[in-house]
């Protein structure tokens, strides 16, 4: 499947201030942010960083520009992309003392890629709206190796003509590129992609602990395995990792754990059981509570390995 962008995304980098003028302001650059950003200012995107810290070297070595605060970001952009944790720093980045909407002006656009509350959502994009600018809500999946490649999967809530607007610059940074609905609506997606993820981990954790105590080689079940209809991308990525211990994060526990909890929040208040996603967001408490919030969420393994007192492989030492 071709690329969304590497038409359309070819000549945006070519000439981008002269092409289409957008200017870009992103704020939140974390472990997705950061390489999500230095895509696009190698794509030759004029880009107006704010980060709680100094903005990683490379993106100031290619050009990028540190401002000093996220009013001063919006100023100076056309379009502004925010990647920060959860609801309340979005919140924060946005209407807060400094913020985006203070430096906005009508004819902007915002763009929230975190992953955050739904509910919450619609409210930012009305507030956002009242100033004369249009909101999309971006969520992404893929974790930090597709934030890297380019190769995210961005599912979008918001007005078809924002969605336009800011398609050739998602090519930047994403390869599936979907149009979901209306403001609210990306996040709703965001929210079922972390159930499936979850729950996916899970039952390769699971398998391979079963399988491990059971006397089997791990590796060679995660291989057999693969080759069936039980196969699945967090068998290979995850279960990888679950059997060579690199817990390293690629996608934080602590922050599966925050997406899991906006997801029962929203069943709770739409009367829909959720009983599978309420187990694995116990089994990432447990990990939390033995100080991994900051682990890879493959490590949930480690939940399930203290209670069948059986590792799926041992840790490696040091």
């Amino acid at each position: 499947m071709e690329k969304v962008g590497e038409k359309v995304g070819e000549k945006v980098g070519e000439k981008v201030g002269e092409k289409i003028g957008e200017k870009i302001g992103f704020i939140g650059l974390g472990l997705m942010g950061a390489p999500m950003a230095l895509n696009l200012r190698k794509a030759g995107y004029p880009l107006f960083l704010r980060a709680r810290r100094t903005p990683p070297a490379e993106l100031l070595a290619a050009g990028a520009i540190a401002c000093g605060s996220a009013r001063e970001a919006a100023e100076r952009a056309d379009i502004v992309i925010t990647m920060v944790p959860d609801t309340p720093d979005v919140e924060g980045v946005l209407f807060g003392p400094a913020g985006v909407a203070e430096g906005l002006s009508p004819g902007k656009l915002v763009v929230d890629m975190s992953s955050i509350s739904p509910i919450a959502t619609r409210e930012f994009a009305a507030r956002i709206n009242l100033l004369g600018c249009d909101y999309l809500d971006a969520p992404v999946s893929g974790g930090d190796i597709g934030a890297k490649a380019g190769t995210l999967s961005i599912m979008v809530g918001g007005p078809e003509a924002a969605f336009a607007r800011m398609q050739p610059v998602f090519a930047r940074m994403g390869r599936t590129i979907t149009h979901v609905g209306e403001n609210g609506v990306g996040q709703i997606v965001k929210v079922a992609n972390q159930i499936m993820a979850a729950l996916n981990i899970e039952a390769a954790a699971e398998a391979l602990v079963f399988a491990a105590k059971a006397g089997a080689d791990p590796r060679k079940v995660r291989q057999a395995l693969m080759g069936g209809f039980a196969n699945s991308r967090a068998l290979e990525v995850h279960g990888e990792r679950m059997i060579e211990r690199t817990f390293a994060p690629g996608f934080r526990i602590a922050l599966h754990q925050k997406d899991l909890a906006i997801a029962l929040a929203s069943a709770r208040a739409l009367g829909v059981a959720l009983p599978n996603t309420a187990t694995c967001q116990e089994l990432f408490s447990a990990c939390v509570a033995q100080g991994g919030g900051d682990w890879d969420n493959s490590a949930l393994v480690r939940a399930l390995e203290m209670l069948a007192n059986h590792p799926v492989a041992p840790d490696r030492a040091g």
